[in-house]
């Protein structure tokens, strides 16, 4: 299929179907639904949106039994600071989505499928609407499909901008009208009690078009691409200290850090090093530019590397100390003033609270106050100690993994770079003591 950024290429159906677009759902509407299951479990795709879990089990847990409707929700929230793959795919190719999310719609039998997308992107909104318009007219979607007899229509919902509707329960509340307040889980699983207390899928956008080519060459090929257990392709979000910053696709532990670095994005800024690199969105724990990382894989394998040896996958990601996450690769170079980087984290964090658990409503709040008091100068030299110390008493603590977003910026910020927030004290310390004596002088005078 012609690429999206190919020159002559268009995000209309026309073009879509000319480069072969919706063959995949012709093929799937004449497979039985368990098949196509089968087929996803077998490609070993794991969620693109943040935790990895594998879609083909997160499909397996589906309560087929309660009689109850079935429901498809497309997470288009993408609110992870970094991250804009899936901004890119809703632009560019939106009948991708919407061709994945038809054969996973058909796969699991839903009655209906909905795009739960971010408030901010209203163009995105406008042109899914338009692209869901045209398949429905060409009888891609809505009434026996393609004369299968199956029938299932998109809805596209817009939220209204909140980091916590990323999580598939706070998504799920927001699109049931309700302020988006994570549910417990157990008991509210969304494959048995999702949207209307009915069996619900949510996956990512990148997750849902990966299932378009899963049919198409086959779970057991798909599989072949990238590392077992970390099979597909990935797209990485680079942004930060870089001269190409982009979103860039690669097969899973095809591409190093490094190589990401130096030679998909040109290297850092002309006379600077690395000093540090979020990995997978701000909410991943930070890995410093020098440090070395050594341990055994998931199957028994030793490693030793260096920050620019990393392969790009979930699991070396998880090795090293950190996570894949939703992808978006945040690359800092030595001009970078760690403790106001860590400050404008935790601004955006304590904003985005939902305030549900007392955890993250008081902690995180405390945790931007601390730091925005060491950006405007009055920072004291137990002030690292004691941000890992309110981090460590919300993480593992709240009712959904809010918590520890905000939480391990913190952790691994103060684990990696502590001498520089000592070092900050201090110097504000000796500058206070200075002004404090110039004052006192001039009074005297």
């Amino acid at each position: 299929m012609k690429h999206a950024d190919e020159p002559g290429y268009t995000n209309d159906i026309d073009c879509y179907i000319k480069y072969g677009g919706y063959d995949e759902l012709k093929k799937a509407v004449t497979m039985k639904p368990e098949d196509i299951c089968a087929e996803v479990m077998e490609s070993g795709v794991r969620g693109r949106g943040g935790a990895g879990f594998p879609a083909g089990m997160k499909w397996k847990f589906l309560d087929r039994k309660s009689g109850k409707p079935i429901y498809l929700v497309c997470n288009a929230d993408e609110s992870e600071p970094g991250t804009f793959k899936d901004r890119q795919i809703i632009h560019k190719d939106p009948h991708q989505l919407i061709e994945g999310m038809m054969i996973s719609a058909f796969a699991i039998q839903a009655e209906l499928a909905f795009i739960y997308i971010r408030g901010e992107f209203f163009q995105g909104y406008r042109i899914l609407e338009r692209a869901i318009e045209e398949a429905r007219e060409k009888n891609l979607l809505g009434d026996n499909i393609l004369g299968s007899g199956y029938s299932c229509d998109i809805i596209v919902h817009r939220g209204a901008g909140a980091y916590i509707c990323g999580e598939e329960t706070g998504l799920i509340e927001s699109l049931e009208g309700n302020r988006a307040n994570p549910r417990i889980k157990p008991p509210y699983f969304p494959a048995a009690l999702g949207l209307y207390q009915c069996p619900t899928i949510v996956n990512n956008v990148e997750t849902l078009c990966d299932v378009k080519h899963i049919i198409g060459m086959g779970g057991k090929e798909f599989a072949q691409i990238g590392t077992p257990g970390n099979t597909g392709t990935r797209t990485w979000c680079v942004s930060g200290h870089v001269m190409k910053p982009g979103y860039y696709e690669f097969a899973c532990a095809d591409i190093t850090l490094g190589e990401l670095i130096y030679d998909v994005c040109g290297g850092l800024r002309p006379g600077r090093k690395l000093k540090a690199v979020i990995p997978g969105g701000s909410s991943a724990k930070v890995l410093r530019g020098d440090e070395r990382f050594t341990g055994k894989l998931k199957d028994g394998t030793e490693f030793d590397w260096g920050i620019e040896d990393i392969p790009m996958d979930f699991d070396s990601l998880m090795a090293a100390g950190s996570m894949s996450g939703s992808g978006g690769v945040i690359i800092m170079d030595d001009s970078t003033d760690i403790v106001e980087a860590l400050a404008n984290i935790n601004y955006f964090y304590a904003h985005e609270s939902c305030g549900q658990c007392t955890p993250c409503r008081e902690g995180v709040p405390w945790m931007r106050k601390i730091t925005q008091r060491m950006v405007d100068g009055e920072a004291r030299e137990e002030d690292a100690d004691l941000l890992n110390n309110i981090a460590d008493q919300i993480a593992g603590r709240t009712i959904c993994a809010f918590g520890e977003a905000a939480s391990w910026p913190v952790q691994s910020f103060i684990a990696k770079f502590k001498d520089e927030f000592v070092e900050k004290a201090r110097e504000q310390a000796a500058r206070r003591k200075e002004g404090k004596a110039a004052a006192k002088e001039t009074t005297l005078i």
